[in-house]
């Protein structure tokens, strides 16, 4: 199995004379869960239908399972899975018969694929119960069992959450999750809502007017985001030294600038500034930093307000 599942090359979309993306780079190995964070219109849509073939991009390319062929690209579209906007359901079939349609389209043997989908999704127990039925949750969870009906290696969900209630985001979080930790699947997720994809997401690339901002892990969000002590002194190799020595700590960071990032004493800054000075640094600066998510994707793209 290759490493990268998706990876794109100065990719663009334009629209008579607007871009609805250009030039985006983005690269997503096996087994992440890539949250694709971006405020509505920022591209995010128009880059996912790009993937799943549903449109063409104006230039660049992209790469699947580290396949570029334009002409194979069709064929390894085939181990993916995508729920695009709002999932596509018969409205007065049951769970089973929607999978059913589904299977015979997509061309796959036997049924025996349905019952374990609807274990998967957790949709056993419906019945007869009519799609035109079920709750905004259900039929999300219908959709994602649509998607993962052909067992994909690669699930791509454009804004899966959008009007489900505080349980059942929390459901379909916990059900991508055990998707991706038992069954190994790699997941594109898109949403407007950072705090959300934080708690699945294991990276992230993060879009404003059709440009990729930024691309990072879980682990450098949250230390971009970690709450922090800022100190700038005359003599910042000295200053370390004393943090370390004086105060038992190394809980912190010299960054290239000279800037110490201090990740202890957060509630204790009249110590930090006292050991400083005693000995004979000058402190230039001394404030307490550290952004919310939301207020660090705000900075990010210009301190826009989210539509």
């Amino acid at each position: 199995m290759s490493e990268y599942i998706l990876r794109t090359n100065k990719l663009s979309k334009k629209y008579r004379n607007d871009f609805a993306l250009e030039n985006i780079n983005v690269t997503i190995k096996k087994g992440e869960i890539y949250g694709f964070i971006g405020q509505n219109g920022a591209g995010k849509s128009t880059m996912l239908r790009i993937v799943t073939g549903l449109t063409f991009p104006t230039t660049g390319s992209i790469e699947l399972f580290e396949n570029d062929n334009p002409k194979e690209l069709i064929d390894v579209q085939k181990r993916m899975g995508a729920i695009i906007e709002q999932p596509a359901l018969f409205s007065n079939m049951t769970a089973y018969e929607n999978l059913e349609v589904h299977r015979l389209q997509k061309g796959i043997p036997g049924s025996v694929c349905i019952n374990k989908t609807l274990e998967l999704v957790g949709l056993t127990d419906t019945g007869k119960k009519k799609a035109k039925n079920f709750s905004l949750g259900m039929k999300q969870r219908l959709g994602l069992g649509i998607a993962l009906l052909s067992d994909p290696e690669f699930l791509i969900l454009d804004e899966p959450t959008n009007g489900l209630d505080p349980m059942g985001i929390v459901e379909l979080r916990e059900l991508i999750k055990k998707l991706n930790r038992e069954k190994g699947l790699t997941v594109l997720i898109s949403s407007h809502i950072l705090s959300e994809l934080h708690q699945l997401a294991t990276s992230f690339g993060i879009i404003h007017k059709g440009k990729l901002l930024e691309e990072l892990t879980a682990k450098e969000l949250d230390e971009k985001c970690r709450q922090h002590l800022r100190i700038k002194v005359d003599q910042p190799t000295k200053g370390a030294t004393i943090l370390e020595n004086q105060l038992s700590t190394t809980e912190f960071e010299v960054m290239q600038d000279g800037t110490i990032k201090l990740y202890h004493y957060l509630d204790d800054v009249r110590t930090v500034s006292r050991v400083l000075t005693n000995n004979g640094l000058v402190i230039e600066h001394l404030s307490q930093n550290g952004d919310s998510l939301e207020s660090y994707f705000s900075k990010l793209v210009g301190g826009v307000e989210h539509d």
